[in-house]
């Protein structure tokens, strides 16, 4: 059993957990995850690390509350103690060979970037020569999370919301369209967020000749490449984003056939939640 420590909201439906989970914190690097089981009947969900304190052997988790199981693990308090929980899983992210890199974030996608962020912070304080400049969007000032850290981890951050309740009015793509056209110089981008955000961040970068690279959110039960569940085409080729990723070079992504397989259980998923709900 992995006992909640912290608890804090963002929003009605974002809230992260700091939970008791020393060996994984001893081991994770960024870029990696865990797949944790609210009670001994909940389905296998697949979190990003957001953070992780050896000393104090707990990792930090942001979950999205959106469907019946992320519900039910939001509704956990401190004190309670999630069932069972295993990680680091997935291959760490390598942004270490970029002396100039491009994070770029839509809604809970923070929760992947600032990991990165905090790593070429600590090369750049190093070495003196990294700079990680960071875009962060989302449909309202509501929607944002992690930006005082975000803020404190990066030479420039750039805020987007579809309404315009704060930073510039717009999407991800537009800061990163002008940014490109005033001259910015980039070695890689790194977007994470929904399929279609990153689709098109991918698409707009190819025009600048740019390398992306993107983390793929997709369906996940087991997490080490045996249900198949997480499969993608990357390149032509089939690969699982649990073992093989998750992040992958964005340019080689289907992501259209990407966005169809995520599709595949949301009425099943809308049925168990209203379910979930009316009991």
């Amino acid at each position: 059993m992995y006992k909640i420590i912290k608890k804090r909201y963002f929003n009605d439906n974002a809230v992260e957990m700091t939970v008791e989970a020393p060996l994984v914190a001893a081991a994770c690097r960024p870029g990696q995850f865990i797949i944790l089981r609210a009670d001994k009947d909940g389905e296998r969900i697949p979190l990003t690390i957001v953070g992780c304190d050896a000393e104090r052997g707990a990792i930090t988790l942001l979950i999205q509350t959106v469907g019946y199981s992320t519900i039910k693990l939001g509704k956990l308090c401190e004190g309670d103690e999630i069932e069972d929980l295993l990680g680091p899983l997935g291959n760490p992210t390598e942004l270490g060979a970029f002396d100039s890199v491009l994070l770029v974030a839509g809604g809970i996608g923070s929760a992947v970037i600032l990991p990165q962020a905090r790593h070429i912070r600590e090369n750049q304080a190093a070495d003196g020569k990294k700079n990680v400049d960071i875009i962060i969007g989302g449909r309202g000032r509501e929607f944002l999370t992690y930006e005082t850290e975000l803020s404190q981890n990066s030479d420039n951050l750039y805020v987007m919301t579809d309404d315009g309740s704060k930073g510039g009015k717009g999407f991800v793509t537009d800061k990163i369209r002008e940014l490109f056209d005033g001259g910015k110089k980039y070695d890689v981008v790194f977007a994470v967020g929904p399929m279609p955000m990153m689709r098109a961040v991918v698409n707009l970068t190819k025009e600048y000749g740019v390398r992306t690279l993107v983390s793929m959110n997709t369906i996940m039960v087991d997490g080490t490449g045996m249900c198949g569940g997480c499969r993608l085409t990357v390149g032509g080729e089939t690969k699982y984003a649990c073992v093989d990723g998750p992040e992958f070079d964005g340019a080689a992504v289907d992501f259209d056939e990407a966005i169809n397989r995520a599709g595949f259980y949301k009425e099943t998923e809308r049925l168990h939640k209203c379910r979930f709900l009316e009991s």
